[in-house]
């Protein structure tokens, strides 16, 4: 009788340990509201880049609180300062901890093909959040925002400010320095290659000069998107190339995100610009430090990324996978990874936020607090 019994317990735990490792098998219930309510508590692992960023900060607290409001269970782990040694050890650990599916932003887009092998063998679903995974064929979906639009919409704002279209070809010239995040994200490559499309040509007739002659994306790229050493570059552009308020005139600084905004803003008043003479400088991601420096007169953009539609997006996209359902999905033919694999990819919105932009989209959303950013 003992042997019955052990023998029945066991294949109910296989039973279960299957139910958990392979996502694409659990059948679950339709919720009243009509989305997917999950059985049980599967397991989700989240991997976010950095914690040095507010931008993962928040990606990663309001996956974990949209999982969990649909009943999942969440692993979040944190790799370090952008490591991929910690990401990839993170990543194991969730496979082999029973994790259900995983969603990952990846620290370097290349560095994850051996580690999801093991995502793959054991059927468990991949979710590249925010920035594609390259050379795998274990990533099953890709959630995030239309990169290179992005990238359009800061060159966009530059080419409206200073009137470029206006300007007379061989007359008229305005200076500007271009600024590009780490040369491991994909998506950098996609802002750069957006806001490119916009200004080239500009750069071609002459109406827009980079004085450095810095304007390829190697040149332009801020390891890691770091803050001090954007201020470096700009520091060292500032000092080789004479650019003050009383000297060589600098007109735009072309900032792919917040985090690099912040290091050239520091440096240009540091340099003595102030509000009433600083350049055009753009963002993406509505820092809370950029918002504040917007109020001020110091920065004059940012791309605004409503990163709790992405977090319930990705929550969308699991439930679906768990009902053995396809995820809705807008752009399906956008992005390879790298191995000719077209990657199945849904894109939330973005918007171009200014100064007086702040109080609707950012706080009567609900996104910040007024005191979150000095209002």
């Amino acid at each position: 009788m003992k042997s019955i019994v052990s023998v029945l317990v066991a294949f109910l735990l296989i039973g279960a340990l299957g139910i958990v490792g392979c996502a694409k098998k659990v059948e679950a219930p339709i919720a009243d509201d009509g989305g997917v309510a999950p059985t049980g508590r599967l397991k989700i692992g989240v991997s976010m880049p950095t914690r040095s960023l507010q931008r993962w900060n928040q990606d990663g607290a309001n996956l974990k609180a949209s999982f969990e409001a649909a009943g999942y269970e969440v692993d979040l782990q944190y790799a370090g300062d952008n490591d991929v040694s910690a990401q990839i050890s993170h990543i194991q650990n969730m496979i082999s901890g029973g994790c259900g599916a995983l969603v990952i932003a990846a620290v370097d887009d290349n560095s994850l093909t051996e580690v999801l092998k093991g995502a793959a063998e054991a059927n468990i679903s991949v979710i590249a959040y925010d920035r594609l995974i390259k050379n795998s064929d274990a990533v099953a979906y890709y959630a995030t925002f239309d990169n290179e639009e992005i990238g359009r919409a800061q060159a966009t704002f530059i080419k409206d400010a200073l009137k470029l279209d206006a300007a007379v070809a061989g007359k008229d010239s305005f200076t500007i320095e271009l600024f590009a995040g780490d040369l491991a994200d994909s998506n950098a490559d996609f802002f750069f290659q957006g806001a490119m499309d916009v200004l080239q040509p500009y750069l071609d007739k002459g109406t827009l000069k980079v004085l450095s002659g810095q304007t390829t994306r190697e040149q332009c790229a801020i390891p890691n998107w770091n803050t001090g050493e954007s201020q470096k570059r700009m520091e060292g552009l500032i000092s080789s190339n004479g650019y003050g308020p009383e000297e060589t005139r600098l007109d735009a600084v072309l900032s792919a995100n917040d985090s690099l905004a912040n290091g050239i803003t520091n440096a240009l008043v540091d340099a003595g610009y102030t509000a009433d003479d600083f350049p055009l400088v753009t963002g993406q991601d509505c820092d809370t430090a950029s918002v504040q420096n917007m109020l001020k007169g110091l920065q004059s953009m940012s791309v605004f990324k409503d990163t709790r539609k992405l977090a319930s997006r990705a929550v969308l996209m699991v439930s679906s996978i768990v009902a053995g359902e396809e995820p809705e999905i807008n752009a399906p033919d956008l992005y390879d990874n790298g191995q000719g694999l077209r990657v199945l990819t849904y894109q939330e919105d973005s918007r171009v936020v200014v100064k007086d932009d702040i109080q609707t989209v950012l706080v009567d959303s609900g996104y910040y607090q007024p005191a979150d950013i000095g209002l």
